[in-house]
């Protein structure tokens, strides 16, 4: 069976009305009107800011951010599917390179290998699957991020 594909729109800034596609499956890619909700919410913080998108998915969250203004982003995810979308995501973009990095793996074990002394990132976004969230994530998280710096994570309910 093909996996199935589906596409969201970025709705702001420099990409704003550009589609992108979405792993589809079990992804559960955050609508318009949340992305404009939680970026309405953070905004002063994304010009300029270093961008960690956690469980990447198809990286719209850090496409967002880099339409808006944000110098870089980081998309990380373990998924082979997510990888392959966010790699054609990115070179349709043109952002390798130029503000948009992948890096493949687990998010947890690169939060458990940070030092003390890493600057982090300005801002964390993360939308991890809902079937395999735990609590944990979060904490793990927090050793990303700067001093001053904000998480910003998309958790189903309990």
């Amino acid at each position: 069976m093909r996996h199935q594909v589906h596409e969201t729109m970025i709705t702001a800034g420099e990409f704003r009305g550009q589609t992108i596609r979405t792993p589809g499956g079990d992804a559960h890619p955050m609508g318009s009107r949340e992305k404009i909700a939680l970026f309405n919410m953070i905004m002063e913080d994304v010009p300029g800011a270093t961008v960690l998108d956690a469980y990447a998915g198809s990286g719209a969250l850090g496409i967002e951010a880099l339409s808006r203004g944000a110098t870089l982003a980081i998309f990380a995810d373990n998924s082979p599917i997510a990888i392959k979308v966010i790699e054609e995501n990115l070179k349709e973009l043109e952002l390798n390179g130029r503000g948009g990095e992948l890096m493949r793996g687990d998010v947890m074990k690169l939060a458990n290998k940070v030092g003390e002394d890493s600057k982090g990132f300005r801002i964390v976004l993360a939308d991890p699957p809902y079937e395999s969230y735990r609590p944990e994530m979060i904490t793990c998280l927090k050793k990303l991020v700067s001093k001053d710096g904000v998480i910003v994570a998309s958790t189903p309910v309990e």
